[in-house]
């Protein structure tokens, strides 16, 4: 650090000090008069701390809060805790921790050493804490709305069980059939679980109309919905008055069914299965409980199956279809029971090849020449066509033949049109320890019983005995003095449920919370929620967009339809949300086996964390992340050293002839030629010059903030720096007032501690923070223009008015725009361009041939 210089590791806390003592962030949710819900993600508290997703979610999302905290809204951004929940307990069970004492630890030091150090400007006065009973209390309640809605029920079912986490996951929590926690393949579980009805409201959530929801928050959400329009057809069953009921968006290719296929879970699958086919199907079920839905469902896996030794009658024909289980069909998905046609569906095709099962074409593609028999091909045909081998409705199109198919069907009680989804009712059971008790007693008289709310917060027992039991249960089974209780409706003996709920419930609602954490006796203040909600901007992470963002618009409309949230406030919890891309470093994905995860605390200790703001948000698009790397991050240091050195500087030190020396020096060392440039420019030219450019800055960076546009808002930064050290000892002290007041203002929502030093340093009122965004005039923001000439082959054929610095390729774009241009150029190719920046543009033509 250089002597009275820019030092990093002294302001920083200096101001972090000041800004909690005076209270500067704090908001008052009341009072406000223009509120603004500034949002970001809660951090789960695990052990290996704040990792950099979260300090480059966070820089970005403050730095957003500030910019509109300077336009005069009341910004809201408080902070919390996701501490339940698997992450935090299975660290705790690594180091043999009680997560009871390991997590209230990891807490005080995530808030303590490291979000305070970000330079945020968290409103900690409103801190939650899911592990808390007061928060935790109005989880359960939640729960209980539900239930009594009937929108939480408890059944057994096939669920993902991870044998590392020894717990069931939901299907969001299953990526590529492995836990996403701890990366272990998973395995099916039956298992009795309590599940939310969240597909009641496939329908609402497919529709993003009321929110500003980014492109692929839509795209991810309507894929994982997965909605599909078909037709419910049901197959007689030969010899019984049994029928088999199948979902298909294609009944167009029923003629060509030559069996069906039930999954192995299907309620069919063993009484359906004939005496002597009965073993081998009850095998196969249980062989198929070792296979998650993605192996399953895997293009690559062979296809196994097992006959039931029954048949099926096609309703179309009357063709007898043979019965079969295959773990291909997933019972969750449809109705659990597909009929397949080999020719036109590529995994009923791989398995009628493996088991020796008829294939028979029933669409033809229209493509002239096609051949189109069992012979020809070796793989299924999925496009469009018409039928064929379909009796009466041969040449239909593939939707005429759908239409008419399922209305005759239809007629006879043989069909109905349905719509399906691949989304599934979110399990919200959890067979572990540290998580809300799930508020259910269980009495032999009374059956299932609700705890009363004036009974809650159900409180989790301290224990010891709290690893997972690996049985199905949780460990809370285990403690007698927990699990027996008396029954709140007749009194007698009764017992706890023993799961607790998953953590993704504890965070679809964190937000509400937040608004109203002194009130003891509600879960949330209605007056409050109606001026602060929905939230204004949520920002975080795709990898929560089939997750916590589905479960939180699931949840805000549930309470809305229950009463408990006012229908004035919109379909919608989030106005706006937006996403964050990822963070790679030197090119590759951080990864703890490759030994290159960014330990943002450790550039903290070196740089600041103005500058690790200022670089990681400078890296790239804030949508599409960008490569951390540590060249990088020295260029930002420099740039910071130069911003303090422009904004101590005091003219009148300076003999006024032009550019000092200093600042030559410093300009190359930051933009090389480029830099050196605008200080020639700057001896020639007046100082309106200087005012120009700080309105083009103003301009530039306030629209780019508002895109999040944050990388391009700091390079304008940048490059108005170099302007200013061209300026440096040459404008007046005014202008110079007024354009380094700019600078700081522009650049105080990324780098707030050094901003703040410098403009207390400069004699402006505490806090910058508290300062009005600048404003740009029109006039002087727009670009400087020039009359160029254009030339072809040497002549001059027209003028056109462009950008003082515009690009060659630009300067051709408009060039041949030009009509009069054009009229000279006769439909000859363009050999080569001449450029002069700032004079002309000479299009010279290619030869033709005699």
């Amino acid at each position: 650090m250089e002597e009275n210089g820019y030092n990093p590791h002294a302001i920083e806390p200096k101001w972090q000090r000041i800004w909690e003592e005076t209270g500067l962030y704090r908001t008052d949710l009341d009072a406000a008069q223009r509120p603004f819900y500034n949002l970001m993600e809660f951090p789960y508290p695990s052990g290996e701390g704040l990792h950099v997703g979260h300090f480059y979610s966070y820089s970005g999302a403050d730095s957003y809060g500030r910019f509109k905290r300077m336009h005069g809204l009341d910004v809201f951004e408080p902070m919390g805790f996701d501490a339940f929940g698997i992450h935090a307990e299975n660290y705790a069970l690594k180091l043999g921790v009680n997560p009871a004492q390991l997590i209230p630890r990891n807490v005080r030091r995530f808030r303590e050493e490291q979000l305070k150090r970000v330079g945020t400007m968290f409103d900690w006065s409103r801190e939650v804490n899911t592990t808390h009973p007061d928060y935790y209390r109005w989880t359960q309640w939640i729960f209980l709305q539900l239930y009594h809605a009937g929108l939480a029920y408890r059944a057994a079912a096939p669920v993902n069980w991870c044998p590392s986490c020894l717990t069931t996951l939901a299907d969001e929590q299953v990526t590529d059939g492995r836990c996403e926690r701890c990366d272990t393949p998973v395995a099916q579980r039956e298992l009795t679980q309590w599940f939310f009805r969240i597909t009641d409201y496939a329908e609402r959530l497919l529709d993003f109309s009321h929110a500003d929801f980014t492109e692929t928050t839509q795209r991810l959400q309507t894929h994982w919905i997965g909605r599909r329009e078909g037709a419910e057809v049901h197959f007689p069953v030969e010899g019984g008055d049994e029928r088999i009921t199948v979902f298909s968006t294609r009944p167009d290719t029923l003629f060509g069914a030559t069996f069906l296929v039930l999954a192995p879970e299907h309620e069919a699958a063993l009484t359906l299965a004939t005496p002597e086919q009965r073993g081998a199907v009850a095998a196969y079920r249980e062989q198929t409980q070792a296979r998650s839905d993605v192996e399953r469902l895997s293009v690559t896996q062979a296809k196994t199956g097992v006959w039931t030794g029954r048949y099926a009658i096609n309703p179309v024909d009357g063709r007898r279809l043979p019965i079969w289980v295959a773990d291909y069909v997933l019972v969750g998905f449809g109705t659990g029971a597909i009929f397949a046609t080999p020719t036109h569906d590529q995994r009923d095709y791989d398995f009628a090849r493996a088991h020796d099962l008829p294939i028979l074409p029933v669409i033809e593609p229209t493509e002239e020449g096609a051949d189109w028999s069992p012979e020809a091909f070796d793989a299924a045909y999925e496009g469009d066509g018409v039928l064929i081998h379909s009796g009466p409705y041969d040449g239909l199109t593939v939707e005429e033949g759908k239409r008419a198919i399922v209305e005759d069907l239809q007629a006879r009680g043989l069909a109905r049109r349905a719509v399906t989804y691949r989304l599934r009712d979110w399990l919200i059971s959890r067979q572990r320890y540290w998580g809300p008790p799930i508020p259910i007693i269980y009495c032999e008289r009374c059956g299932m019983v609700p705890v009363p709310e004036d009974a809650l917060p159900v409180r989790l027992p301290a224990t010891e005995a709290f690893r997972p039991l690996g049985t199905g249960q949780s460990p809370l089974a285990s403690i007698d003095e927990f699990v027996h209780t008396t029954c709140p409706t007749c009194g007698h003996s009764a017992r706890r449920e023993t799961d607790v709920s998953d953590n993704f419930l504890d965070s679809a609602w964190y937000y509400l919370r937040y608004t109203s954490t002194e009130h003891g006796e509600r879960p949330w203040d209605v007056n409050r929620l109606k001026k602060w909600l929905p939230v204004h901007m949520y920002i975080g992470g795709i990898e929560h967009s089939t997750m916590h963002h589905l479960y939180a618009r699931f949840l805000w409309k549930a309470l809305q339809d229950l009463g408990h949230l006012p229908k004035e406030l919109g379909p919608e919890p989030f106005a706006r949300l937006r996403l964050h891309g990822l963070i790679i470093k030197d090119g590759t994905r951080m990864s703890k086996s490759r030994g290159n995860v960014v330990n943002p605390d450790e550039y903290i200790a070196q740089v600041g964390a103005d500058v690790l703001r200022l670089y990681m948000l400078f890296m790239g698009p804030f949508e599409v992340g960008g490569d951390f790397r540590d060249r990088g991050i020295n260029g930002m240091v420099r740039f910071a050293h130069r911003v303090w050195r422009v904004a101590t500087f005091e003219p009148g030190r300076q003999d006024g002839g032009g550019p000092s020396h200093g600042a030559r020096q410093d300009a190359t060392e930051g933009e090389g030629a480029e830099a050196s440039a605008r200080q020639d420019a700057a001896a020639t030219e007046g100082e309106g010059a200087l005012v120009r450019e700080m309105h083009q800055t103003i301009r530039k960076v306030s629209e780019d903030m508002e895109a999040l546009a944050f990388n391009t808002a700091i390079a304008a930064l940048m490059g108005y720096l170099n302007t200013l050290q061209a300026w440096q000892g040459r404008a007046s002290a005014e202008t110079w007032d007024e354009a380094v007041r700019v600078l700081l203002l522009l650049l105080a929502p990324f780098a707030p501690h050094l901003t703040e030093e410098l403009w207390a340093r400069r004699g402006g009122a505490f806090s910058i923070h508290q300062q009005p965004w600048p404003t740009w005039d029109a006039d002087l923001a727009q670009e400087e223009v020039i009359t160029l000439v254009v030339q072809v082959d040497g002549r001059v054929r027209g003028r056109i008015t462009v950008p003082a610095a515009i690009s060659a390729g630009r300067a051709r774009e408009e060039a041949l725009r030009s009509e009069a241009v054009r009229r000279y150029l006769d439909g000859r190719e363009i050999d080569r361009v001449v450029f002069v920046p700032g004079r002309l543009i000479n299009l010279v033509m290619a030869a033709t041939e005699e």
